[in-house]
């Protein structure tokens, strides 16, 4: 499973670096392709001359030293790998990562890879148990790291507990199932996400919007494409980048939005619609910048087409999922739009708890399904709800599909 994947093992300051060179022995002889980056204090337990041998390549330890004059080292390294592992990973570099501190070559490709990460912590019981530490590995969760608990014995300060890093074998096999062909019943079927919100324009210089950040979107596309779909992304505007190997279709407009999904729905076996689509626009769409007068101003409001009405009525074999972004009466408006709008399943969260509203980065959602079930879901990371809402999703086909 692993010939062939690049793998960037990034290694912290701590005595567990020793059990880094039996982990990049294994990943070398499975056929990956490894690349070990260092911190400072990590070198001072075991040489880089040691991974270099290992791993047949490089070893980075400094920000500023530039092996190639043409390429930014650690963008060129964070742009690399298919996967990085932190193993071990101190409270210091978890620390460093979950509060967006780059100040060595490890932190700051960190922060530049948009490649997934696992974490492997490896310290003292007391300090692993430090409320500080628990904090940012939670945080870490939310940012969608992998997290590899440390196993239970003794440690190398001599006490005993919980601590240890997860032995290299252990690694290993969390790699191989990372890199385990999917066997989804998603596997190429083509999921369709729209996501973000629109902008109803105004003037030249004025629209109108709401607060979707399309994080709920990018999410369940990110979750898609990993379990082998082929993805279309109809995005309104957003500020993240999205995940490779989809398919991005960038709209602006409730208009443009449902001109491209229309187009886009006759390939689609899954249509999972989460995009703020304005209901309303203004009637009329000045060419010019309206000027500033003492009087008040009203402006005339029209409706936009119903997106998720209209493919209710239009499906045929399209499995379509709807949300609910909703501020009271959360179950009676969720299941009064999964009946009126022809919906296989819809998800329900509520935009004033915390936690859960837009722009969060985790979310609190109930979904509803059309044969009566409903699963309620309690806080956790929009990638979580995103794997959650997927596993459903690949129920109902199972069944459809007996």
């Amino acid at each position: 499973m692993l010939k062939g994947k690049k793998i960037l093992l990034c290694l912290a300051g701590g005595v567990a670096v020793y059990k880094a060179c039996a982990l990049t022995s294994k990943l070398t002889q499975a056929g990956a392709s490894v690349k070990v980056v260092m911190t400072e204090g990590a070198t001072k337990f075991v040489t880089p001359l040691t991974f270099q041998a290992l791993s047949r390549d490089n070893v980075y330890v400094d920000t500023f030293e530039e092996k190639d004059p043409t390429k930014i080292t650690h963008i060129d390294i964070a742009d690399w790998p298919d996967v990085v592992v932190v193993a071990p990973a101190t409270a210091n570099i978890i620390g460093k990562a979950a509060n967006g501190i780059a100040d060595d070559l490890v932190s700051t490709m960190l922060l530049a890879t948009t490649a997934p990460i696992f974490i492997a912590p490896a310290m003292n019981v007391h300090m692993y148990e430090h409320p500080a530490v628990i904090a940012n590995i939670d945080k870490l969760k939310l940012f969608g790291y992998q997290i590899l608990e440390p196993g239970e014995g003794y440690l190398a300060c001599g006490y005993i507990g919980k601590g240890r890093l997860m032995e290299p074998d252990d690694i290993f096999k969390h790699l191989e199932e990372f890199f385990q062909p999917s066997s989804s019943t998603l596997k190429g079927k083509t999921v369709l996400v729209t996501a973000g919100p629109t902008q109803e324009k105004l003037d030249p210089v004025r629209y109108f919007t709401n607060h979707s950040s399309g994080k709920m979107g990018y999410a369940i596309a990110e979750q898609a494409i990993k379990r082998g779909a082929n993805v279309i992304l109809i995005s309104g505007p957003t500020t993240i980048k999205p995940p490779n190997g989809v398919q991005l279709e960038n709209v602006t407009s409730a208009k443009d939005m449902f001109e491209k999904v229309i187009e886009c729905f006759d390939f689609a076996d899954v249509v999972i619609k989460t995009a703020a689509v304005a209901d309303y626009r203004p009637k009329l769409v000045h060419e010019q910048k309206i000027k500033k007068s003492p009087n008040d101003w009203s402006i005339e409001m029209e409706r936009t087409t119903d997106i998720l009405k209209t493919l209710g009525e239009r499906k045929e074999k399209q499995l379509l999922v709807g949300f609910a972004a909703e501020s009271e009466q959360l179950e009676e408006y969720a299941k009064d739009k999964l009946e009126r709008k022809n919906l296989d399943m819809i998800v329900t969260n509520s935009i004033v708890q915390p936690g859960a509203g837009f722009k969060a980065d985790t979310n609190i959602v109930t979904i509803f399904n059309k044969n009566g079930t409903r699963l309620d879901l309690p806080l956790m990371s929009k990638h979580e709800v995103a794997n959650y809402l997927l596993n459903e999703v690949e129920e109902v086909i199972k069944d459809s599909e007996k």
